[in-house]
């Protein structure tokens, strides 16, 4: 049976609740949760250059993952704070990055991936705070998910949605099924369920859940969230 994990994390830049940048602490996360193919957010600086939050020698030294390469900024991992980590064994085909209406910019990454005898397209997202951007915004990555040839597909990432079954929830959740992973936000004391994994119906949910280490509830204010998949 063809199994693959995957997970969303809002990094928020690699500062912690405490207020230090630590990448190191995030990185020690991503190595708990264990995911074959990870969507962050936030995983560039904000200001400058936007050089990744997680130095790319870092990563290379301290954790099984590669980036996806965007092929966009020389010095960040992403696009508007998305990017996508695949482990270091992974073979990845085509990859893109979308450009969504916004009000604040805002940006979705996409990349095909190939592990464990698995394909799969990903989708890594941040949506705007405004409800009404934040569906136009769903709009444009259901869009993007249905072109091409058929392959299983995940989307994921902080949906900023507070609302439990409206809004552009409601949207993915003509075309997608959700994972019941759980509330991710704030770390320290979760209460909203922002963070999110959708998928089509290729793939078999297993089990999801969102990670509460302690290192987590101190890495970053959202928790990262897993989902477990077969096909």
């Amino acid at each position: 049976m063809k199994k693959i994990r995957v997970a969303s994390y809002n990094i928020r830049k690699a500062i912690g609740t405490d207020r230090r940048r630590m990448p190191e602490r995030v990185l020690e996360v991503l190595g708990q949760v264990d995911a074959d193919i990870i969507a962050l957010q936030e995983a560039d600086r904000r200001f400058g250059v936007r050089s990744a939050a997680i130095p790319p020698a870092l990563m290379e030294r301290l954790s099984d993952y590669k980036p996806v390469p965007l092929d966009v900024q020389h010095d960040s991992m992403g696009w508007h704070g998305n990017a996508i980590l695949v482990r270091k064994g992974a073979e990845v085909g085509a990859h893109d990055v979308l450009h969504l209406p916004y009000l604040e910019p805002r940006g979705a990454t996409m990349a095909e991936v190939t592990l464990n005898g698995v394909d799969v397209r990903v989708f890594g997202m941040h949506l705007d705070l405004s409800g009404l951007w934040r569906r136009r915004q769903a709009a444009a990555v259901i869009h993007a998910a249905q072109q091409g040839a058929a392959m299983p597909t995940v989307l994921m990432g902080d949906l900023n949605e507070w609302s439990a079954n409206r809004g552009c929830l409601a949207d993915f959740a003509r075309h997608y099924s959700f994972a019941g992973c759980g509330r991710s936000f704030h770390a320290q004391r979760p209460v909203a369920r922002l963070d999110r994994i959708m998928h089509c119906s290729q793939l078999t949910l297993t089990d999801c859940g969102v990670h509460e280490s302690a290192a987590a509830r101190r890495a970053s204010d959202h928790l990262p969230i897993w989902a477990d998949f077969t096909l």
